[in-house]
Parts: structure tokens; sequence; C-alpha cells
């Protein structure tokens, strides 16, 4: 098990302003399958490198994902990401922005993975996690972790185990389909089977990704004549 704290871009439940990092959780186990269990999420809806990838691919973010100071939602993925920064939007958690819908829980989870991975080993958390001095320059980021591994062999034997975990991921796989879908996946099925897709043809890169690729490219070449000159 993995958690991480990170900059504050998320808002407590019933709040506005950014506090919590999108703070993930990773869990992983083995199983009879050629596959690992592996989950790895945000304890937010959505998380800044979605948004990213979304302005570079000039998409709106979905309605529900972020909010500005007043609760209202934003869509435009450059304004989030400037706003980000700027206490001027703030993700949701898990949830959305009301209970009713579990917002709680997410808030609830996040708060979790920052008190394991700030708490613990008397670190930064919160807004001290900003990257920015009290009198507004930068700082050095402080992000906390915690990692926690159980040795599956002091409970029973791990192929025992192991089938275990399959039998479980098998029987929620073949659980009774919801209309229109034609099958049911456990988390990390789709990550194996895109990087087994990635092995095979490479790695997709939309036009202005590659654009800044090149633009780094350019700049890397030009600081390695500066160096031989």
């Amino acid at each position: 098990m993995s958690f991480t704290n990170a900059r504050p871009s998320v808002s407590p439940t019933f709040s506005t302003q950014p506090k919590l990092g999108t703070n993930p959780i990773a869990f992983g186990a083995p199983t009879d399958e050629e596959m690992p269990f592996l989950f790895d999420a945000a304890t937010s809806i959505t998380q800044r490198g979605k948004i990213e990838v979304l302005n570079r691919e000039e998409k709106p973010a979905t309605r529900g994902w972020v909010i500005d100071p007043e609760g209202n939602p934003l869509t435009d993925p450059l304004s989030i990401l400037n706003g980000l920064s700027q206490d001027q939007a703030a993700l949701l958690p898990l949830g959305g922005d009301t209970e009713a819908l579990g917002s709680h829980k997410g808030y609830g989870l996040s708060t979790i993975v920052e008190i394991l991975s700030s708490a613990l080993q008397s670190g930064a958390f919160l807004s001290a996690l900003s990257g920015l001095n009290p009198d507004g320059t930068k700082a050095r980021l402080r992000v906390g972790h915690f990692f926690m591994a159980i040795s599956i062999e002091s409970f029973l034997p791990l192929e025992e185990f192991k089938k275990n975990i399959g039998d479980i991921l098998r029987e929620l796989r073949a659980s009774k389909k919801a209309p229109g879908q034609t099958r049911i996946y456990t988390a990390g099925e789709k990550e194996f089977q895109n990087a087994l897709a990635v092995r095979k043809s490479g790695v997709p890169i939309n036009e202005n990704l590659l654009k800044d690729i090149s633009h780094v490219k350019n700049l890397l070449e030009i600081s390695e004549l500066d160096l031989e000159y």
C-alpha cells in the first residue's frame, strides 16, 4: 500500500478553497492470473494531470469536476490550471460537492492520506505544500509518503492467497452486466492491456503534446551548443 500527499488543489466538502492534494491511494496484490490486482487513484474526482491532457487536446473538462471560489462549475482547462495556483479553482473530492453523493467519503479518504503522509513524520501538510513561502517566494515542496507492505506468508501460503485473490476478481468480472455493457473490469486490467498495446505499437501522442516535446528538444539542443562553445 502506498499513499502520498500533494500540493493543495482539492476543496474539503462544503468549502471552495483548495486545501488538500489529490492524495492518491495505491494498493497492489499478486494473483494467480497473468496480471496482479493494482489500484491507483486520486481521492479527488480528477487530478491536475487530466486537466493538462484536456488542455493539450483542446477539450473541456467535465462539469462537476472543478469549482470557482463562488462554487460555480469550471470547465475551461486553461482557466482551471491557472486558477489552481491562485486559489481561484478547486478540484472536488470523490462524490462531488454534496454529502448525498458521498463527497464526505472522498474528503475523509483524502484526509487519511494527508495524516499518514505527514503526521507520522511531522512533515509538511495542507497549505504548507503550496510551494510558496509566506512572502510569496518559491519554496521547496516537502511532499510526504507512507508505505506499508504485508508479509502474506505470515498469514497463509502465498499460492493460496494468490488463488483467493484470483477467485475474487473472476467472480467480480462474471457478475451480471448492466444494459449495453459488454465487459466488467477489475482494477489494473485496463492498464495491463494498454501496456501490452503500447509495447507493441508505441505511445500515442496528440499534436499539441508533440509540439511541447519538440520545443523541449530544441531547447536541449540549444543548451548543448552553448556547452560546446
